[in-house]
């Protein structure tokens, strides 16, 4: 009889008690060395430590994150398989092409971790140290100034900037940002709007010039740096961003248990500023708050492209 009734206690537990099972894997939807890849890395090991089980990265980048995205939507919805998505696969992606996947009903939402600090950089040789003299200076040259995206964030919000500012430029796509910044340094492009992480070393160098950042306020690493609002542009709607994200279908208490430890973990002092050093600006969120932000930033995402006359291709 003890033996059934603690059988039944077994059954009747809540799935948390026994997860996770196993190691954790989380998809990020680009290269190591991304911008995305170092914020998950430097949550990996905490997080794998409070919930008792190694954290893995694994990089699938492709398709503007799409190959990662699609992958976490046909994992188990056990919990073991996690994706650090973006606005790039979950708001913007989708509106610009055929995706194998429904961003709103084929995920899991389970945190909002927080929200990218992108710079608008130009090459030394441009005659422009504000926004507003880039603008001039565009006006003055139209088709002349080439600007180079690595990814969906620098498509979008590059679009609207130039949109938005009446300038004539010519666009340079790349796979990642990567490649796109070693042109830009070398001067073959003139201009991109490109992530902090990504180019550190190269603004301290003074190899690229930045001219306003797309964060509502100025980042605490570069505060001389007006933000783009400053410079004129209140309409300038978008904010990349990154949550962690599950299978649709979770459990219920898999998703608030990792929704607690995440959110405890970017409270902590010491992961604040590690992700802080990435110009990445920690947030947090309720499992609740997170959802309604993700289906806010797919309408915000979808309005921009198409304000800005961005064709799906």
């Amino acid at each position: 009889m003890r033996t059934l009734v603690i059988a039944i206690l077994i059954a009747a537990a809540p799935a948390w008690a026994q997860y996770p099972a196993k190691p954790i894997r989380v998809l990020v939807p680009f290269g190591a060395g991304s911008s995305t890849d170092i914020v998950m890395r430097i949550l990996a090991q905490p997080l794998g430590q409070s919930l008792g089980q190694p954290v893995v990265v694994e990089n699938k980048p492709g398709a503007d994150g799409a190959i990662a995205a699609a992958e976490a939507a046909k994992a188990p919805a056990d919990g073991h398989t996690m994706m650090l998505g973006t606005n790039s696969p979950m708001s913007a992606g989708p509106h610009l092409r055929k995706v194998p996947y429904d961003a709103m009903r084929d995920f899991t939402p389970i945190t909002l971790v927080g929200n990218y600090t992108f710079f608008v950089l130009v090459h030394p040789s441009v005659p422009a140290r504000t926004l507003q003299e880039l603008i001039a200076y565009a006006k003055a040259n139209p088709g002349k100034l080439n600007y180079a995206t690595g990814n969906t964030s620098g498509i979008v919000m590059t679009g609207m900037l130039a949109s938005q500012a009446g300038m004539d430029l010519v666009h340079v796509p790349y796979k990642s940002e990567p490649p796109a910044i070693t042109d830009l340094l070398s001067g073959n492009i003139q201009l991109m709007l490109s992530s902090y992480s990504t180019v550190a070393p190269f603004l301290r160098e003074g190899k690229l010039r930045p001219l306003v950042t797309t964060l509502p306020n100025r980042s605490p690493l570069m505060p001389e740096i007006p933000t783009i609002v400053e410079a004129g542009f209140p309409k300038f709607s978008v904010s990349p961003w990154a949550g962690l994200f599950g299978p649709a279908r979770m459990p219920k208490d898999v998703t608030e248990r990792l929704n607690r430890e995440v959110n405890t973990l970017l409270q902590r002092e010491d992961v604040r500023a590690s992700l802080l050093k990435q110009a990445f600006d920690p947030k947090g969120s309720s499992v609740e708050t997170f959802s309604a932000y993700v289906k806010e930033q797919y309408d915000t995402w979808g309005k921009a492209i198409r304000d800005a006359g961005i064709q799906p291709e």
